[in-house]
């Protein structure tokens, strides 16, 4: 009796000392769209397209690797979803489309940024462009 309350005592002890804050699937479909948003205006402006609505479902994770970024914990998550690209005349919908966001927790440990490497730079250390998800 006493050897099972102090095992189950030092398992709650332990859960409660060491939470990890991990990007959650709701947090991954937010940072998805916020890059979809990002890519969207882009094609916006150079094909003069006009997205009336852009639906993700089915988020699967498939990896999540622990990292720092800037001296911040980050991760690196990997994984699939689906989604709907709404145009004027049409739309189109893609099937386990595979994805790899950079996230960040914020020092306070309240937000999460969305982090995307520059492209196209020679240096050793990439430049990050960070986004608030919301």
């Amino acid at each position: 009796m006493k050897l099972t309350f102090t095992t189950i005592l030092i398992i709650f002890l332990t859960a409660c000392t060491s939470i990890v804050l991990l990007p959650t699937p709701e947090l991954v479909q937010k940072a998805i769209a916020l890059q979809l948003k990002q890519t969207q205006q882009q094609l916006n402006q150079q094909l003069d397209l006009n997205f009336q609505k852009v639906n993700i479902q089915r988020i699967s994770i498939t990896q999540q690797q622990p990292l720092s970024i800037e001296n911040l914990p980050a991760y690196r998550v990997k994984g699939n979803y689906d989604f709907t690209v709404k145009l004027p005349k049409r739309s189109f919908q893609q099937i386990e489309k595979p994805f790899e966001v950079y996230l960040q927790i914020q020092k306070e440990g309240k937000s999460w940024r969305l982090l995307i490497p520059e492209k196209n730079r020679q240096d050793s250390q990439p430049k990050w462009h960070s986004y608030l998800i919301l």
